[in-house]
């Protein structure tokens, strides 16, 4: 009974049917007019403000070709590898995992085709927690808005960061611009996402995600928009929180 427990315990944070419905679209992480053209579109802001905040931290020059070299990244939730393969080549050690088996394989597999080093990896944020590996850095980019188990996950992403480390967030806020926009408009107007991959109900605000992470001894620092502009069809940084937002925190 008590190994059951364990085993349960290490899966809190994640959610069965959401692994399902993206384990049936592994083949189509890559296609940059496929169901994920709407992450491919937002990796240029996500990955600036990422790039920004370590190389200030650790006294980089954001110009050098690999500014991030010899730093251990993780990326919890890597899905078929579109944030993890960037870093990599910014000169990232980069571990990247995910729950989903078929993700992971989609991932190794275009890493291959990239000829780029990536540690990926099946498993819960939770049981890497365990084996007492901790990192420079940690990554869960559109990823606490499918979780099982908020707390549960953000007390393993943080457990994950060594002291004086690092953490990145992006997720969508729980608003009416976003059901509207996020939902509405992205999966069943625009069809940028897929039908369906959304739960509104999931959706994180600020300060659900600031309050656990404070308890945990992650110390948000900043938190910015990201919002689409119609008129030229991108993406960029913004002070707009209401609908897609990135955090940045330290750990004490």
């Amino acid at each position: 009974m008590q190994q059951q427990d364990s085993a349960t315990e290490t899966r809190a944070s994640i959610d069965d049917a959401d692994v399902a419905r993206f384990a049936a679209l592994a083949e189509k992480w890559w296609q940059p007019g496929g169901p994920f053209q709407a992450l491919h579109a937002i990796n240029v802001p996500r990955l600036t403000f990422i790039r920004d905040h370590l190389c200030r931290l650790h006294g980089r020059d954001m110009r050098d070709v690999k500014p991030l070299k010899g730093l251990r990244l993780l990326d919890i939730g890597c899905g078929g590898g579109l944030i993890a393969e960037p870093l990599a080549r910014l000169g990232a050690e980069v571990t990247a995992i995910d729950a989903g088996e078929d993700a992971i394989e989609a991932a190794r597999l275009h890493c291959e085709k990239s000829e780029l080093t990536i540690a990926y990896r099946q498993i819960s944020a939770e049981q890497l927690a365990l084996e007492e590996e901790r990192f420079d850095c940690v990554l869960t980019l559109e990823v606490v808005e499918h979780v099982a188990d908020l707390p549960s996950f953000l007390e393993a992403s943080a457990e994950l960061i060594r002291p004086g480390g690092t953490f990145f967030a992006a997720t969508l806020n729980r608003t009416a611009a976003s059901y509207l926009l996020g939902i509405v408009a992205a999966e069943r107007i625009l069809r940028w996402l897929p039908p369906g991959i959304h739960q509104w109900s999931k959706f994180v605000r600020p300060s659900e995600l600031v309050a656990p992470l404070r308890r945990h001894g992650v110390a948000i620092q900043e938190i910015s928009g990201i919002s689409y502009d119609p008129l030229s069809r991108s993406w960029s940084l913004s002070k707009k929180l209401d609908v897609n937002y990135i955090a940045f925190g330290i750990k004490s």
